[in-house]
């Protein structure tokens, strides 16, 4: 199979007329200077780049996605409406949330997500027949969807530092650290899934528990993930607890280190930043939701500049648009810092798939080049977004203009999921996500 790309970002630059071999999955060949297509050669019109990676999901967020603006509040009255639509999810309803959810990324160029899963149980922390019933959907729908998914499934066993779970949250708990183990020990990979672990935050597991967690993770050589500093009262409350940052917490208990994945880390503090640097411990940052929920804006340069490898997400699907977080990286810099050229479109493009392909645990994926997973999108060069510039600029333009809508083309492991704008797999994405929605609403 010959894909053609009219223009591909191979890494630094922008060539045009590129041919992309794919056998069993893979790029095999990668040929510049193809003026033309060959016979039979599969083309794609824009700027072929290679697949983004969404290295932050909750997929049932994608339910609250205009529902939360309405009035005034902060993250903690934002997350009580989260719990209301996590307490009515089945396994069922669960599935086809996240499967329309996970095709509406598929049509913005994402070929990996990162689900960070916590809804294990039951209402009341009753354990389903099959325990994984919850991360068994996800995955489930991920394949229907067409796209790859790290379930990182995440140990969250306690409201707070000494504190009992709350009702809503009795569906998250295993109990303890090796009830988790063991339940999470039950997932396999696949050819389109890998299984890495979470340590949903600090407050969420207790001290004492956070190495089992990461003794997990070590022993399988899997992703592991951490909400971190996302709030200056979590910071506030661990000090209060354990006389130490979260970041510190963390790093006394073994949990940072090259494998693992800080996410937002929004309110750190200098020597926070040169731990996470100084252990590779990467930095997933989430712009559209930490500004939808009024977070503040983290200090990404300063954490790649300590040795912190970047990534995107998408977190609670306020927009599901990576290039919208990948330039959102460098404005908010621009905005807090009032100077302008942090990132170049090629850094910002590195971090949206190399780099978060690494996080969730594909680093085989998010380039192309001979040899690597066969994920790739195209986005329009002629939208009334990214018309005018030019190919040479492509990519600059691409990041600081252009938007999902923007989607040609996407394809994971050699298969079209995304041609000319249209789901292959799921007929009617919008349809999907207002019937699953519904569902939630009665």
């Amino acid at each position: 199979m010959t894909y053609w790309a009219e223009h591909a970002w191979l890494g630094e630059r922008v060539e045009p007329g590129v041919a992309l071999d794919v056998t069993d999955g893979r790029i095999t060949a990668v040929r510049t200077g193809a003026e033309a297509p060959t016979p039979g050669a599969t083309v794609l019109r824009g700027l072929t780049i290679p697949g983004l990676a969404n290295s932050h999901s909750h997929a049932f967020h994608r339910a609250l996605r205009g529902t939360t603006q309405v009035g005034a509040g902060t993250f903690w009255t934002w997350r009580e409406a989260m719990y209301e639509v996590a307490s009515r999810l089945t396994p069922d309803t669960y599935f086809s949330l996240a499967r329309a959810t996970y095709a509406e990324m598929a049509l913005a160029g994402i070929t990996a997500v990162g689900e960070f899963h916590y809804l294990h149980h039951a209402p009341g922390g009753v354990a389903y027949s099959d325990p994984n019933a919850m991360g068994e959907a996800l995955i489930a729908a991920a394949a229907e969807a067409g796209i790859r998914i790290t379930l990182l499934d995440t140990a969250y066993l306690s409201a707070g530092f000494g504190e009992p779970p709350n009702r809503h949250q009795l569906r998250f708990s295993d109990t303890t650290a090796q009830a988790w183990a063991e339940r999470a020990a039950l997932l396999k990979d696949g050819d389109q899934v890998r299984i890495g672990a979470a340590i949903h935050s600090v407050r969420a597991v207790p001290a004492g528990e956070l190495s089992t967690v990461a003794e997990w993770a070590a022993a399988r050589r899997a992703p592991l993930h951490v909400h971190l500093s996302e709030q200056t009262a979590e910071n506030d409350a661990c000090m209060a607890a354990h006389g130490c940052t979260p970041t510190r917490l963390l790093a006394d208990h073994g949990v940072l280190g090259p494998r693992t994945t800080g996410v937002h880390n929004t309110h750190l503090t200098d020597l926070d930043i040169a731990l996470l640097g100084g252990t590779a411990t990467g930095t997933c940052m989430c712009p559209t939701t930490e500004r939808d929920l009024a977070d503040g804006i983290g200090p990404a340069a300063a954490l790649q500049r300590a040795g912190s490898p970047l990534s995107l997400g998408s977190d609670s699907h306020a927009v599901i648009d990576l290039l919208e977080e990948a330039r959102a990286l460098e404005l908010n810099e621009r905005l807090r810092t009032r100077t302008r050229g942090h990132w170049t479109a090629a850094a910002l493009l590195r971090a949206a798939t190399a780099d978060g392909h690494a996080a969730l645990g594909w680093p085989e994926a998010g380039r192309i080049e001979s040899g690597a997973l066969a994920d790739f999108t195209t986005v329009a060069l002629d939208s009334v977004r990214t018309a005018g510039p030019g190919p040479g600029l492509g990519a600059e333009t691409v990041v600081f203009a252009g938007a999902a809508a923007d989607v040609r083309h996407t394809v994971v492991g050699g298969r079209h999921i995304v041609r000319d704008g249209a789901h292959a797999l799921v007929a009617d994405v919008p349809s999907a996500l207002a019937s699953s929605i519904a569902a939630l609403r009665g």
